[in-house]
């Protein structure tokens, strides 16, 4: 039995990873980290509510003894200052993960990067370079195992609010036209979905999962 801890679960993806985990008979707990209710209530679902994530301290004790991890805090480009995406992407992905590896050693940590992450840090795109350092924290801290996932455009199978007029036009193109002339551009938020916790479950064989291999595991038996 699996104890779980996940964060980003008032997004597109942590949400359904959350779905998912609460339907498995093999999840003992699973622990959502964020900073506003989910407004469901299941008998494994353990919420913490927490606005800081600079300063972890005060729930520490949340990440101890977790066997997975689904990292899926992320913000899309344009949408906050220049400032304001680095400290998302970089700064509270080192906190959160500093605190996991110092409570729970042996746990799995599942990251949801991007397509471009650029592990030199020297890209001119502000997503590439610090989706890159971000990714290279984590490696540094020696988890049991590491699983990086980097989607391309990802397809939302649920209603929302798309942040900008050019995510508009993906998603009206995406299944009717660029889906099937390049099938390798991106993926729906479930294959996602799916794919990571797959490989959360089953171990990868590899750190780094491009689109194309996340959409093999997501169809894969």
């Amino acid at each position: 039995m699996k104890r779980i801890l996940i964060t980003g679960t008032n997004g597109m993806i942590g949400q359904l990873i959350l779905d998912l985990c609460l339907q498995r008979t093999d999840v003992a707990t699973v622990t959502s980290i964020t900073r506003k209710l989910l407004g469901i209530a299941h008998p494994k679902l353990r919420e913490v509510i927490h606005h800081d994530f600079m300063d972890l301290s005060v729930i520490r004790d949340h990440f101890s003894n977790q066997d997975l991890c689904f990292y899926c805090i992320g913000v899309y480009t344009g949408t906050v200052p220049r400032k304001e995406f680095r400290k998302i992407t970089v700064d509270y992905t080192r906190v959160f993960a500093e605190t996991l590896k110092q409570m729970s050693p042996e746990v799995v940590f599942c990251f949801l990067s991007g397509q471009g992450a650029d592990r030199t840090e020297k890209s001119k795109l502000m997503f590439a370079q610090d989706k890159g350092i971000a990714e290279n924290i984590l490696e540094k801290l020696a988890f049991k195992q590491l699983i990086i996932v980097r989607p391309g455009y990802i397809y939302p199978v649920t209603p929302r609010k798309e942040p900008n007029f050019l995510y508009r036009l993906s998603r009206l193109l995406y299944k009717p036209i660029l889906s099937k002339i390049y099938p390798n551009i991106g993926l729906t938020s479930l294959q996602l979905a799916n794919a990571m916790v797959k490989l959360g479950w089953q171990g990868a064989s590899q750190q780094v999962y491009e689109n194309k291999e996340i959409r093999q595991v997501a169809i894969s038996e």
